[in-house]
């Protein structure tokens, strides 16, 4: 890269250098704190907008044929909901400050990271029912769009119940460390088949279900009965699932925030790209030997810091709980991709 004169001596010149370092924080200062702030409610509408056109982009965009989604395809539709929701933060930053952007971004790892158990969740319904794969898609996309309706009225409640009884953070902190001890304790036993499982046999029992494939429909009708096929019966599998986890992560996030608004955020960002990382790692997450241990410290740490100010006489701040997500996350992501390294060369010394 060649430099003009002008450009050496300003790069020479260290005072210069300084100063307009300073002038250009103190701009970006100015910037992000003298400004119109928006009212909460028009950042409801404008989240609602941000949400809207990312389904239809990716309904009507990214997704219109019924096709197998290829592994780039897929790779850039995570990197787009990963930039939407980094840039949704620093517009938090900008309107309502650093600490609740914080707050936003460790919501949005903790969902993010906890999500990686659905996929393996949906892995192993979708291969007991048969599901192919080109049809995969069409029972997540509404997949998550019930889970974007149910985590707002499961935010409500527990909102409504932080609002008239403060204690129920100390209940949820309690529940997320044993959560937590109960992962990291947990030996990995085989899970038993999906058609032997307790819910398979309830939706059974309740719906008429035709083990066929019928293209991309949900109901047919048969002999003047009418059934759910493999696809409805996956979607309302993965909704009860959604619910069942979202029982782990909701608690998790009010501990970090109290705002509504970055929990529910936060909550919706991190499960809108759910359906393209689920194509992208479905193959892979089960090498991932050590995310679940660090994610069970995430929940033990989210889980006790609330009794810090109390035993430790310091209360973390909003950056503290994001570097140690993502630090945990990093580390335990990283350690499983060093150690699968060594799987091969172990299997061939033994052989």
């Amino acid at each position: 890269m060649w430099l003009t004169i002008r450009e050496k001596k300003i790069i020479s010149n260290p005072d210069l250098c300084l100063f307009l370092k300073v002038f250009t924080m103190e701009k970006l200062k100015d910037l992000f704190t003298n400004h119109y702030i928006i009212p909460q409610e028009w950042l409801w509408v404008i989240f609602g907008i941000v949400v809207l056109a990312l389904l239809f982009f990716d309904l009507f965009l990214f997704n219109r044929k019924n096709e197998v989604p290829n592994f780039w395809h897929t790779l850039n539709l995570c990197i787009i909901y990963i930039a939407a929701a980094c840039i949704f933060g620093v517009f938090i930053i900008y309107e309502e400050g650093i600490d609740k952007g914080m707050d936003f971004y460790t919501g949005f790892l903790v969902e993010k990271s906890l999500s990686l158990d659905n996929i393996f969740i949906m892995s192993m319904i979708f291969a007991s029912l048969g599901v192919p794969r080109m049809y995969q898609h069409r029972v997540l996309f509404w997949g998550i769009l019930g889970a974007i309706v149910m985590r707002a009225l499961l935010i409500w409640v527990g909102e409504t119940l932080i609002s008239n009884f403060h204690w129920i953070l100390y209940v949820f902190s309690v529940f997320l460390v044993y959560t937590g001890v109960k992962m990291l304790l947990h030996k990995g036993e085989e899970e038993p088949p999906f058609e032997e499982t307790k819910m398979f046999k309830f939706f059974s029992k309740v719906f008429h279900v035709t083990p066929k494939i019928h293209n991309e429909h949900f109901f047919v009708k048969e002999n003047g009965k009418h059934y759910i096929t493999p696809l409805f019966f996956a979607l309302i599998t993965i909704e009860t699932m959604d619910v069942i986890f979202a029982l782990d992560s909701i608690p998790a996030i009010f501990l970090i925030t109290d705002d509504v608004f970055i929990v529910y955020t936060s909550n919706i960002f991190a499960i809108l790209g759910l359906r393209a990382l689920y194509f992208l790692l479905e193959a892979v997450v089960h090498k991932f030997k050590y995310l679940k241990p660090a994610l069970s410290i995430i929940l033990i740490f989210i889980g006790l810091k609330i009794f810090a100010p109390k035993l430790l006489g310091f209360e973390f701040e909003p950056w503290h709980s994001l570097m140690v997500t993502f630090g945990l996350l990093f580390a335990g992501i990283g350690f499983s991709i060093w150690k699968a390294k060594d799987e091969p060369k172990d299997k061939n010394a033994q052989a």
